[in-house]
């Protein structure tokens, strides 16, 4: 278990900063298969997870769901067979928060 999966999440709000280069490569060493990507101007993580069948990446996508609701921040998920992509960013500041760094460990372990 990651320490950033054991932070809370806390409320994300439209004056709240994004995260900094230093606090990305500090978060992002405890999440080191997510990626950084930038679509429309906006920086996000992704990771992709691969499974046996349809069954197993649906079953996945519903727990990243569970994680979400619970934390009241929620990813674009794609579904595919074998293959789940979850993005995190915060929409409220375009960009990332903490908040999706903590979500993105959290995803890795429902995950395993």
């Amino acid at each position: 278990m990651s320490q950033l999966s054991e932070q809370t999440c806390e409320a994300c709000r439209q004056d709240a900063p994004q995260v900094t280069q230093a606090e990305i490569e500090q978060y992002g060493a405890e999440i080191p298969e997510w990626q950084i990507v930038e679509r429309d101007g906006i920086m996000k993580l992704e990771r992709s997870f691969t499974f046996r069948n349809f069954q197993q990446a649906l079953d996945f996508t519903n727990r990243v769901g569970e994680i979400a609701e619970e934390a009241g921040h929620h990813p674009a998920l794609l579904t595919e067979w074998g293959k789940v992509t979850v993005t995190w960013w915060s929409h409220a500041i375009k960009g990332l928060h903490k908040n999706d760094f903590i979500l993105a460990a959290r995803t890795d372990e429902v995950a395993t």
